[in-house]
């Protein structure tokens, strides 16, 4: 415990623990802080580049210079020397990196000596016979005389001798498994070999790293094509093009007696050097276009994208139940299939069977067929209703209506919304389901369109007329359900007085279709008016049935006439003549009003409902009749009963208190309600009327849907499938958004968090109301509404309620398709806990609750939400009075009656948290998971309940084998939910969602590289706590943790796979100072890893194909990013130099300018957005993701992608120079506030501001000495990435430009320069010592770079102060002051200001303000005179400003205390270059 309970014998035992042994045991690997070790890592793409880059520049100089085939070959031998120069470089680079401190054995010790020196022969006799080769044509050498050729051959067979491991890799490298079988073969001999000549096959890890031929072959051809343009290109842009210049500078040297051969050799590096590094870094460019068409492909095969919109979801819904049962129910579920009993009611099946086949009568109280006695004259209707079994439907539609129902708990959609995306279920109705209206919204207008064709593209039939709609499933179910509900509603709102009437009607229509002959006795063209003015009666009823209050009690008298049997109405008491069907075929369309109304005791009762109905219901019965054929007799009887139903005075139409009760009946009825909503929805909606607003629920709906359709496993049985668990790491974010955090107001924009989150979630706001019930906004911070509140806002937060409410979606999906399964209750609860588990790592909630933390309370209340829910936490208790300390791992969960339950404490040796916190956060909860896979979840991540359901079916990957490894990661899909934020998140969102999607699909089909990149991956659990765990943990090494659980998987052996029908939502950072630290971790991370043993070992594993595969697609990002900025520079101070020292032409030729290396740089940035195209284009389509990008380029983002580049080359480099690496915590808040001035400043200056500044004073220096013209079309990127650079922190910054903002941000930002106490936010000294602090603890080999900086400083001020720019002759023009005395008048003056800052304590600040403005204004006058009087003392101020700023990076370097105040006047020029633009704009 304590401090020495690590180093000694635990109590009860005489061991010492293995720590001891850990501490004592010899290293096997040095990670020392230098660039070497990651060229050392990529030792063959450093020597392939090289070597081709060589091999290109011969072929360039053998086209121009004409050389024959012979000698072209004889130079491009000097490949062999170059190969065997790099492997002893290598080797002598091995022998640094093992020194001091590394272990090795006899025979490792002795193999390297033996290649070392057997190379370094080789090397002597290479370079001997290359000379005499390209010497005298006949020369005699070591007592040998013979012609230029035989040396030659001499040379080959040479080296032949040691490329022997080259070819033999080549043929490795074509077939990995070979390496393999070597590496695992138990023959002495080989071993032997391998040890002496190969010490990394001595490794317990690495053994098997390869891939099955058939996939090794894909990736071959991948980079074979990639390699075969990237080399054509390269030789036309970035070889051919220098080989001119090339000759025409060796030949001024061989031609002309003054020239020097160092300055010859000089201008030829300078000039090639940003070629070949462009040349290292294009493939960059290449394999994103590469990526992109290799990802659409994937994409497309694996079904990506099918489904993009709601329309494609209603054109293939049809098969999605069928796709649905197959993949995602188990064999279990479909042998219980045959009835659909309990989805409908607890009624018999026999008595359903009978329901289903009979439409209702709802005045039928023994529930009378509307087809009379015959039950069966609709069973074809029926039968055709849909293609699939009427199970399969009823198994996906209550899954889809309880994903619509977590949308409608979501505030997603609104209730009608919802309404009108569930399927529909009526007790006692024919179907068992019915259609959502947005499915069938829309399709009974086709369906009249199809009616309404043409007579010449028909046969006058049935058969013909119908066909369209009978053989279009959809078409064919909305038009049998409009015809059952319609009929529904209308026998509900006609009621018992009219039943007899309709149920007539409606048999003999029901006759004709039976028949076949709707034709003969109807006019189908005029269909549309029926259906019009059945949606103009249906739209009444909406409107008025949900707001009409039912009268207590019933009005009317209840009592009705029946027509006679023999279709003659009754007579009636109150008619003077009887009425007969036949003489009512000759009235008018309304029967007039009975005279003696009274006698029926009718009351007049205002309801405007009632008479907007009746009008309605008319017209919907004339236009009934409009379309019979009047000469028809069954068409005749029907128009008879239709008039006879218009004028009975005891019906719907004339008595008031009838249809009045009619109407509160409907208005009672539930059922009623929602068969009004449906039919409403398929007759008077549009299809786009009914969708959801949301483009989330749009986006999750598709995305679902699309799934159904993809390639994924079988789903087994609850009981037979695999078992996980979550984990995810917590430390100390936000748990539950809390009234106080969520309404406090923020500085000038006035907003709160609450009020953006309405805003911007305006419709889920509005949604939210309406599920609560609340039409007064204030009311939501009531006690009753208050909860309901917060967890609404703080699921769009990324808070840990969001994460945690994601994750139980689970154990509600197989809670679900256990019911599907139909498990009982009991049997559910136990395979829940055994299938299922979700902890979160609280490291610190032990300590919350002792500081009685409102987080630790809201930890609580989500344990007793969810019973499921368990707790880990490190907790720490004190042992004695001399502070020593017991740790523990501890688990709780709720006892389910509001308390919290403790179920395990694990006592540790000591303190867990050691490394990194995020991964030892993860690590001592391992223990308590049980499933056998383990789902890394991060903080900032939330699950879909829609997506829960496929879990099971994703588990099944891990029972597939695709090669020769087992799978042991399988990555999913991640949507980053935080693109609608702002334009910066959005930025950040498209770059996450192209990486995340695409260019993990191409990382594993067809590179077959994939490593762990991301947390939503679920992980083999026995693989991974047997090979070191999923977490590694160091210190700074391990930064970016997530990537070594994929190296650690990659060389043991392991397997990843990657799937997109799953997907898991993805929270990302949405302000510039958060993307920022983001960006810098992750570089930092990747600059650790590039000094690991882990990239180490990898690299040298791999086989080259796959070695490429994995730079380009990871690490190799990084290191290209630092090239680029690399290559800016270096172009940047080369156009300077040459135009400073007239070199830019070379003799008296023309100038040529360098303008292709701006066409390099520049397609650099444009042709990075390919991938990002190629994602949105196949999920989105592509104009649409064409759309995007336009918008991405007039918002600003290539400045952004652009400042992020140098953010990473920044922080990598540092990192990889000084060290340093951490983790950075974003806080991952809605940023809505202005950032002052003064803390863009501190957090921009050292790694973008100054160099902005650097790169545009070096631009204007080449543009005033230049003479080879086309200024613009050279430096337009450079200067884009200088503006970049400068620009981008203020652009993306809310009110930059606002007038009070930019004055209040000035005052601030000149404060803090002359603040001299309050920590680095108040005062620039302070903050300047903290940030160039790390210069005093650089290595000695890192500060040599700053070296090099300052002596290229030197070189320009050189050249300034020798140039002509404003040369004046002082002997012709005498000043009229002295130079002298004012040159002394500005040294006193600054004598002055250092006696006055030494004693200005003393002073009162009156005195004290004067003398500094006096001795101000003196220095502006002092200086302005001595720049007018002698104009030279303008260049040699420039050029003093690269002096001094060479010193001052060497006194930096070297601790040099006097420099501040020289950085203290640069940092003043930058804050007002910067600040002068914002003043004018």
């Amino acid at each position: 415990e304590g401090g020495s309970g690590i180093t000694t014998p635990l109590p009860g035992e005489s061991q010492l623990p293995i720590t001891v042994g850990m501490l004592n045991a010899p290293k096997t690997f040095l990670e020392k802080r230098s660039w070497l070790r990651g060229i050392m890592a990529m030792s063959r793409l450093v020597e392939w580049h090289i070597v081709t880059f060589y091999l290109l520049s011969v072929l360039a100089f053998s086209h121009d210079l004409v050389w024959g085939w012979v000698y072209t070959l004889q130079v491009a031998s000097g490949v062999f020397w170059l190969f065997n120069s790099l492997a002893i470089c290598w080797g002598l680079l091995e022998v640094w990196s093992s020194y001091p401190g590394i272990h090795l054995p006899a025979t490792s010790i002795f193999g390297s000596i033996f290649v070392l020196i057997a190379r370094f022969l080789i090397l002597v006799y290479q370079t001997l016979y290359l000379m005499w080769t390209f010497g005298p044509s006949k020369g005699s050498y070591l007592g040998i005389e013979a012609d230029s050729t035989f040396w030659w051959w001499q040379y080959v067979w040479l080296s032949l001798l040691c490329m022997t491991p080259y070819f033999l890799e080549a043929l490795t490298n074509l077939c990995p498994a070979i390496t393999t079988k070597l590496y695992t073969s138990r023959n002495d001999y080989i071993q032997t070999f391998l040890n002496i000549l190969f010490p990394i096959s001595r490794l317990y890890v690495g053994k098997e790293v390869h891939e099955s031929l058939k996939h090794t072959t894909v990736y071959v051809f991948f980079w074979a094509t990639l390699i075969a343009w990237k080399l054509c290109f390269s030789y036309v842009f970035e070889v051919y093009s220098m080989v001119l210049p090339t000759i025409e500078l060796t030949d001024d040297y061989a031609n002309f007696p003054d020239q020097s051969f160092i300055k010859m050799s000089l201008l030829l590096l300078l000039r090639w050097l940003p070629q070949f590094i462009v040349y290292c870094i294009d493939m960059t460019i290449w394999y994103s276009v590469w990526q992109a068409f290799a990802g659409t492909s994937v994409g497309f095969s694996e079904h990506l994208g099918d489904i993009r919109s709601m329309k494609d979801i209603r054109n293939s819904f049809g098969r999605a139940p069928e796709h649905f049962c197959s993949k995602m129910l188990s064999p279990d579920a479909g042998s219980r299939r045959g009835s659909s009993a309990s989805f409908l009611n607890t009624q018999s099946e026999s008595s359903l069977d009978s329901r289903r086949q009979s439409l209702m009568n709802p005045n039928s109280k023994e529930g009378q067929s509307l087809l009379g006695n015959d039950p069966h004259k609709l069973q074809g209707y029926v039968n055709r209703l849909l293609d699939v079994r009427i199970q399969k439907w009823v198994m996906f539609s209550t899954v889809w209506n309880e994903v619509i129902d977590q949308f409608r708990a979501e505030d997603l959609i609104s209730n009608k919304e919802r309404d009108y995306m569930k399927f529909s279920r009526f007790d006692g109705f024919s179907q068992a389901i019915y259609l959502p209206v947005f499915q069938t919204a829309g399709v009974v207008e086709e369906a009249l369109a199809l009616l309404e064709r043409p007579v010449d593209d028909y046969d006058p039939n049935d058969n013909d007329l119908f066909k369209p709609i009978l053989d279009h499933v959809t078409m064919r179910t909305a038009v049998s359900e409009v015809w059952e509900l319609g009929n529904y509603i209308l026998l509900k709102l006609l009621g018992p007085v009219h039943n007899d009437d309709a149920v007539f009607i409606m048999n003999f229509i029901l006759k004709w279709v039976e028949s076949g002959t709707v034709v003969d006795h109807a006019k189908i063209t005029k269909v549309r008016s029926v259906v019009s003015s059945l949606a103009q009666l249906v739209d009444v009823l909406s409107q008025g049935i949900g707001r009409r209050k039912p009268a207590a009690q019933r009005r009317s008298t209840g009592k009705s006439k029946k027509a006679p049997e023999n279709n003659v109405p009754p007579q009636r008491g109150g008619f003077r003549r009887a009425i007969s069907a036949s003489s009512l075929s000759a009235t008018s369309a309304q029967a007039p009003a009975p005279s003696n109304a009274k006698a029926y005791e009718n009351v007049v009762i205002a309801d405007a409902l009632r008479d907007h109905t009746r009008d309605k219901c008319r017209a919907f019965i004339n236009s009934l009749k409009g379309i019979m054929i009047g000469s028809d007799p069954e068409s005749k009887e029907v128009m008879d009963r239709l008039t006879f139903s218009l004028s009975m005075e005891n019906g719907f139409f004339w008595d008031d208190a009838y249809a009045s009760d009619a109407l509160d009946d409907m208005a009672r009825s539930d059922i009623f309600k929602s068969v009004l909503t449906k039919l409403q929805g398929l007759v008077s909606c549009h299809p786009d009327e009914v969708e959801p607003k949301s483009k989330e629920a749009r986006r999750r709906l598709t995305f679902f849907v699309n799934s159904l359709f993809m390639d994924m496993p079988n789903a087994p049985s609850i009981h037979d499938m695999f078992s996980w668990n979550v984990l995810t790491p917590y430390y100390k974010e936000s748990v539950t958004l809390n009234k106080a955090e969520l309404e406090t107001r923020t500085d000038a924009l006035g907003v709160s968090t609450m009020l953006y989150l309405q805003t911007l979630f305006k419709a889920d706001w509005a949604n939210f109301l309406e599920r609560m019930g609340l039409q007064d906004e204030e009311k939501v911070w009531s006690k009753k509404y208050v909860d309901e509140t917060r967890q609404w806002a703080s699921i769009r937060a990324q808070t840990l309620n969001r994460t945690v409410s994601g994750m139980m979606y689970f154990e509600k999906a197989l809670r679900l398709l256990a019911n599907l399964e139909r498990l009982d209750d009991d049997t559910t609860n136990d395979l829940m806990g055994e299938k299922f588990g979700y902890i979160v790592s609280c490291q610190v909630y032990g300590q919350m609750k002792k500081d009685q933390d409102s987080k630790a309370e809201d930890i609580d209340k989500l344990m007793h939400r969810y019973p499921h829910l368990r707790i880990a936490y490190i907790d720490s208790v004190r042992l004695n009075r001399s502070g020593d300390m017991a740790f523990y791992s501890c688990l709780v969960k709720s006892d389910g009656n509001g308390k919290i339950q403790e179920i395990y404490r694990v006592r540790l040796p000591g303190n867990p948290v050691l490394g990194e916190g995020k991964p030892e956060n993860q690590n001592h909860a391992m223990i308590f998971t049980r499933g056998e896979f383990v789902q890394t979840i991060d903080m900032n991540q939330e699950g879909y309940f829609e997506e829960a359901l496929k879990m099971r079916n994703a588990l099944q990957e891990f029972a597939k084998r695709d090669g020769p490894m087992p799978t042991t990661i399988l990555g999913l899909r991640e949507h980053i939910f935080t693109g609608s934020v702002s334009s910066l998140a959005n930025y950040m969102a498209l770059q996450e969602t192209s990486f995340v999607t695409l260019g993990q699909r191409v990382l594993t089909k067809p590179l077959c590289i994939r490593l762990h990149y991301g947390h939503p991956d679920v992980f083999d659990k026995l693989f991974f706590i047997t090979r070191g765990g999923i977490s590694k943990s160091s210190k700074g090494i391990n930064l970016s943790e997530d990537i070594f659980a994929g190296y650690n998987n990659a060389i043991r052996g392991g397997q990843v796979t990657f799937k997109e029908y799953i997907q898991v939502g993805k929270g990302r950072d949405v302000g510039m100072s958060q993307i920022y630290q983001f960006e810098a971790k992750l570089s930092q991370g990747a600059g650790e890893q590039s000094l690991s043993r882990d990239v180490y070992r990898l690299c040298h594993r791999l086989d080259f194909s796959r070695l490429l595969s994995y730079y380009f697609g990871g690490i190799g990002h990084y290191f290209s990013n630092v090239l680029t900025v690399l290559t800016v520079y270096v172009v940047v101070y080369l156009m300077a130099i040459l135009a400073l020292y007239d070199l830019e032409k070379i003799g008296d030729r023309l100038i040529t300018p360098m303008g292709t290396i701006q066409m390099l740089l520049g397609g650099l940035g444009l042709l990075q957005t390919i991938p990002l195209f190629s994602t949105l284009g196949v999920e989105r389509g592509w104009w649409a993701s064409f759309r995007e990008l336009v918008q991405v380029f007039v918002t600003g983002g290539p400045l952004h992608f652009m400042f992020h580049i140098q953010t990473k080359a920044n922080y990598m480099t540092q990192t990889i120079l000084v060290g340093g690496a951490k983790y950075r915590p974003t806080g991952r808040g809605f940023v809505t506030q202005h950032t002052p001035m003064d803390e863009q400043y501190r957090f921009f200056a050292s790694s973008h501001l100054y160099l902005g500044v650097e790169m545009g004073a070096g631009l204007i220096i080449m543009g005033i000495y230049s003479d080879a013209g086309q200024y613009f079309g050279r430096t337009w990127s450079l200067w884009l990435a200088s503006l970049s650079f400068l620009a981008s922190p203020f652009w993306f910054n809310p009110l930059t430009f606002e007038w009070n903002v930019v004055t209040a941000d000035y005052a601030k930002f000149i404060s803090w320069m002359t603040g001299k106490s309050g920590g680095a936010t108040r005062s620039w000294s302070i903050w300047w010592s903290e940030e160039n602090s790390f210069y005093s603890k650089m290595p000695a080999a890192s500060k040599l770079w700053f070296v090099i900086k300052s002596i290229l400083y030197l070189t320009i001020a050189e050249g300034i102060a020798r140039s002509d720019l404003l040369k004046a002759d002082t002997t012709l023009n005498k000043p009229a002051i002295a130079i002298s005395f004012v040159v002394a008048a500005i040294v006193v003056l600054f004598v002055f200001w250092w006696l006055l800052s030494m004693v200005e304590h003393l002073m009162p600040y009156p005195i004290r303000r004067t003398i500094g403005i006096l001795i101000g204004i003196g220095l502006m006058v002092s200086c302005s005179t001595i720049f007018i009087e002698d104009s030279n003392f303008i260049r040699y101020g420039l050029a003093a400003y690269y002096g001094i700023g060479a010193m001052c990076q060497i006194g930096l370097l070297f601790g040099i205390k006097s420099v501040k105040n020289f950085y203290f006047v640069h940092d003043l020029v930058c804050g007002h270059i910067i600040f002068i633009p914002l003043f004018i704009l």
